[in-house]
């Protein structure tokens, strides 16, 4: 008879983690980490910080965008969080925190990364968002190609990733999504932000998204802020920076 309390408090919490759809493993496991590249880019750019995360134990999706509008995007990147179970960090770089911001609405998104990434609140796009700081100089290395955006080689190297060696700067030369301009006219209507624990990496030498729209944008998210001495490119240049960040918030958030 005496084991019969410790027979009933075992079949609860066993009830209770299935009730709650975790089993005690489902619960101590660690959140998947996907990554959403930004314009001109695609998911090799997080190559440098996806190794680590496996070594590490963490699964890893590089999404990999089309940038023909938000929407795609947005459902390319729910797409990748379907594919995993459990919990999941979202880390956008660029054009991917737009992304982010959106898909972060899912219910097992715990917390969002932002590496010097576009924050909007509802009802922006981003010529709006980039109102609150001056210009960068990134459109005048823009090339259109049959209606798609292209970054040239000289905006690779002036505007794009300035502190990386010529070798790094062709590969993300030659490995660039082009863009659809539509993307342009993507309107937010989730930030995410404003309901899940966000972090933030400043790109302090970015020439692509003004250092100061970052931090503005890290500042109304209430994010905690990482400023790196960093190209726009920063999970290139300053890959273990930006990994420490992702490690932090996979630890922290929902806790």
């Amino acid at each position: 008879m005496k084991m019969l309390p410790l027979l009933l408090s075992s079949s609860l919490f066993a009830l209770a983690s299935t009730a709650l759809g975790q089993t005690p493993s489902a619960m101590n496991a660690k959140p998947t980490i996907v990554l959403v590249h930004g314009l001109w880019a695609d998911g090799s750019s997080w190559s440098k910080v996806i190794t680590p995360l496996v070594d590490q134990g963490f699964k890893v999706i590089a999404v990999q965008n089309p940038t023909t509008s938000l929407e795609d995007d947005v459902a390319a990147t729910n797409a990748a969080i379907e594919r995993t179970e459990g919990e999941v960090i979202l880390v956008g770089h660029s054009w991917g925190g737009f992304v982010i911001t959106e898909a972060g609405a899912h219910p097992r998104v715990k917390g969002l990364v932002y590496v010097a990434a576009f924050a909007p609140d509802t009802g922006e796009t981003v010529p709006k968002l980039s109102e609150n700081a001056p210009p960068t100089k990134l459109s005048d290395f823009l090339k259109e190609t049959k209606g798609l955006l292209t970054v040239s080689k000289e905006g690779v190297a002036e505007a794009f990733a300035g502190d990386l060696p010529k070798q790094e700067q062709e590969v993300i030369y030659a490995v660039q999504q082009p863009a659809s301009p539509k993307v342009f006219a993507g309107v937010g209507k989730h930030a995410a932000w404003k309901t899940k624990p966000s972090w933030y990496v400043v790109a302090a030498k970015d020439k692509t998204i003004n250092p100061q729209l970052e931090e503005w944008m890290a500042k109304r998210a209430k994010a905690k802020t990482t400023v790196l001495d960093a190209s726009h490119v920063a999970m290139v240049s300053k890959p273990k920076e930006v990994l420490e960040v992702i490690l932090e918030a996979a630890k922290n958030a929902g806790n």
